[in-house]
């Protein structure tokens, strides 16, 4: 396995109501696949600290890339926590970035199926496999900075399904693929994979997890994908370590930073609320904090991340 350096760059961030977090590093690094003779970018948002901190794992959605939901990766970076954004190549921004205008939803639409979406489940034990190199590598800015027995994996979308995959989901056929290096999971406008039972696809499954969608959280490519359907992988978990938090008014791209084909765009309503749920909940179940845990399944919530009667926030 090789890796190529791509870029190193320094920021200074702050947070309101406490302490300046200090320096934040992003790094972009795209290490190859022997096996497969596959790069798989990543950024690395890294917080100023001599101590090894608990890591998240972000898959981005059908043509995003490792730059999408900076909002994101820099607010769980203050909160000191390593935040590795993949990017899978086939079902990224290389699909339609060089496509005239007029033909980059079928475009986008040909980036869906069984070897991106399978490219895309190998991607992540691969960057696992990588981390796990880079922290024990004395040369490496990586090194001794990660908390591998902390990890968590969230995702926005083609994302999220990718997600669901490693936190177990089963597929026709009980086939499944799983990463038990995985302690917690966020979804964000999850997959019901088209499962009719739900419970046989995610009633096994007992880790913590976050599922965030909204009322108008349809598909941009498929119109027969109905917002409603979003709700499916909470309603089939079992009791125990299960959020749902459902916007009212949001869409798919109400979790994003951009649209699909990568117009920049903010949600100053929404985003607040997810970086602030988010982190709680990473909190929670990566750093064991009691405190957190109670928070989330509390009615404080609402109030206290500028929510609305309207949403929803629910647990089990």
């Amino acid at each position: 396995m090789r890796y190529l350096w791509l870029s190193f760059a320094l920021f200074t961030v702050s947070l309101f109501g406490r302490e300046p977090a200090g320096t934040v590093t992003e790094l972009l690094l795209e290490p190859v696949d022997e096996s497969r003779s596959r790069t798989v970018p990543v950024k690395v948002y890294l917080p100023e600290t001599d101590a090894s901190q608990p890591v998240i794992v972000f898959s981005h959605g059908l043509g995003g890339s490792r730059n999408n939901s900076v909002y994101l990766g820099k607010h769980w970076a203050e909160a000191g926590y390593v935040a590795v954004f993949v990017q899978h190549i086939g079902s990224d921004e290389s699909v339609w970035k060089d496509v005239r205008p007029a033909e980059r939803m079928a475009a986008l639409k040909g980036a869906v199926g069984l070897k991106p979406t399978l490219d895309r489940f190998s991607d992540i034990p691969f960057v696992l496999d990588t981390l796990e190199q880079w922290n024990a590598e004395e040369d490496h800015p990586l090194f001794g900075k990660l908390d591998l027995e902390h990890i968590g994996m969230t995702g926005h979308s083609y994302g999220a399904a990718t997600t669901q995959a490693m936190m177990g989901q089963k597929y026709p056929g009980d086939r499944e693929a799983g990463e038990s290096r995985f302690d917690a999971f966020m979804l964000m406008s999850p997959s019901d994979g088209k499962r009719v039972n739900g419970v046989a696809a995610f009633g096994h499954i007992t880790a913590p997890v976050l599922c965030m969608t909204g009322t108008e959280d349809g598909s941009p490519i498929d119109p027969t994908q109905k917002p409603e359907s979003r709700r499916f992988v909470y309603a089939s978990l079992p009791e125990g370590d299960a959020y749902e938090l459902v916007f009212d008014g949001g869409d798919h791209m109400a979790f994003s930073d951009r649209t699909l084909t990568g117009e920049q765009q903010r949600e100053p309503r929404f985003h607040p609320a997810i970086q602030k749920i988010s982190t709680k909940f990473w909190d929670a179940y990566l750093r064991d904090d009691a405190e957190a845990k109670a928070w989330l399944k509390s009615e404080k919530v609402v109030p206290e991340t500028g929510l609305s009667e309207a949403d929803i926030w629910i647990w089990k």
